[in-house]
């Protein structure tokens, strides 16, 4: 299924937006683009919302007939099982996360350690963990680690355009995780070089006209035919005022779920 996340709305969602968006309105939105799939990503205060906003959320989702899926940041055992109780309200079915390190969790051994504190219960609750793919882990440790438990409720979010910082191949990345994955973050990236031609920036473009092979990843990964949900996400820079940010943020969504319902 194809969905949109947070990071879709990264601009209207923030504090720059004279007419900011809450999740309510992030939804609707969703619906309104005949997306029925919306990804919670990175949005901590949905853990600290009090019971009457986060039964609003609930009832406005199912009001909307929207999947929800949850994303958040850490493995610390008593994170993830707050994300797992949130996803227990939503019916959400995916916890997209990432490890960091810490005081606490300051190695892939503590990393391996937590998760497999909690890897029962979101088993139990056929919830499934997936960790996103990006510059702090290495691309075969993600694997290792995730493979290691052989689990079909752990598995790999990937994220191609992340890997990058860690001088690694995007396109090695959709080869080397296609059998964990369990949750694919679409959006493109680009170099373009810096005025003056002193260095380059790496930066977010329409998905479709950069430099990640879609194609590619749908015939390696086959996350249609597996049933791996497809979020749509930007890296869209700040375009000098609210107006034309917001207006190409929403021009970029819409192109990217053109691309999507196209390409095959």
């Amino acid at each position: 299924m194809i969905g949109l996340g947070s990071y879709a709305f990264f601009w209207q969602l923030s504090d720059r937006n004279p007419e900011r968006f809450g999740l309510r309105e992030a939804f609707t939105a969703t619906r309104a683009l005949d997306v029925g799939l919306f990804q919670i990503c990175d949005t901590e205060s949905i853990a600290s919302a009090d019971e009457r906003e986060l039964s609003g959320l609930v009832d406005h989702a199912r009001e909307l007939e929207l999947t929800i899926e949850l994303g958040t940041k850490g493995v610390a055992p008593e994170h993830l099982q707050a994300y797992l109780r949130l996803a227990e309200r939503f019916d959400a079915r995916l916890v997209r996360s990432m490890i960091r390190f810490d005081d606490r969790i300051d190695s892939v051994e503590t990393a391996r350690q937590a998760i497999a504190s909690v890897l029962d219960d979101f088993a139990a609750a056929d919830v499934t963990l997936a960790l996103e793919t990006y510059e702090l882990i290495g691309t075969r440790v993600l694997i290792d680690l995730v493979a290691s438990f052989e689990s079909e409720h752990l598995g790999i979010c990937l994220d191609p355009g992340n890997v990058v910082a860690n001088y690694e191949s995007p396109r090695d990345a959709v080869e080397l995780c296609a059998p964990w994955v369990r949750n694919v973050h679409a959006k493109d990236f680009a170099f373009a070089r810096q005025e003056g031609w002193v260095g380059f920036t790496y930066s977010g473009t329409p998905l479709g006209t950069g430099r990640h092979d879609y194609a590619h990843l749908l015939s390696t990964v086959a996350p249609r035919e597996r049933g791996i949900n497809e979020i749509v996400e930007h890296w869209l820079p700040w375009q000098h005022d609210p107006e034309t940010t917001i207006r190409t943020e929403r021009e970029w969504t819409a192109s990217a779920l053109d691309y999507l319902r196209s390409i095959r």
